[in-house]
């Protein structure tokens, strides 16, 4: 991967691209995004209106939908789909304040990391909180709330995210 290069070409309209940002070959990125310490791997495609920020992770030929918001800690593999407006989350006790009543400051908390793993799906408007898998070929209904691991090729959904049954064998060897 290659860090991006600052030019009106490498950067699309109303979009924040920090030179710390790692993009692979081909990867497309539509206005309106904000990336910074994040890397992004070979063709993948970054939807208007999404943030990743530092040191998570997207794999090759991802598909990131619009409105979606990646953390830091979150790790995305190659080949997966996030829908639109999905959330993820990195801190178990998420809080503005310490005990004694100041600001909290990076060493008052600690980033919590989650994976998807490869060929994942998670449909739109769902929210993953921190420190779970997410395995491979699985699906995430949209709308759901994923509070514990996903096996690999298993379809979920519900608040929380309940197993509904496992992803159909054709679909989970098609690559999606």
């Amino acid at each position: 991967m290659r860090a991006v290069r600052k030019s009106r070409r490498a950067v699309p309209e109303f979009s924040r691209i920090a030179p710390d940002v790692k993009l692979g070959k081909d990867v497309k990125i539509f206005p309106f995004v904000n990336l910074y310490g994040c890397s992004i791997g070979d063709g993948s495609r970054i939807g208007t209106f999404v943030e990743i920020q530092k040191n998570a992770k997207v794999g090759k030929r991802c598909k990131i939908s619009s409105h979606a918001f990646i953390c830091e800690g979150v790790t995305i593999e190659d080949g997966c789909f996030i829908g639109h407006h999905v959330v993820f989350i990195n801190d178990r006790y998420p809080g503005a304040v310490t005990s004694s009543g100041r600001l909290q400051a990076k060493a008052d908390w600690k980033v919590v990391e989650t994976w998807v793993c490869r060929g994942a799906s998670i449909g739109s408007g769902a929210v993953i909180l921190c420190g779970v898998t997410i395995g491979e070929g699985a699906l995430v209904g949209a709308g759901s709330v994923v509070t514990k691991d996903v096996p690999p090729y298993t379809v979920v959904a519900g608040n929380p995210a309940k197993e509904l049954r496992k992803v159909p064998l054709r679909q989970a060897h098609s690559g999606r």
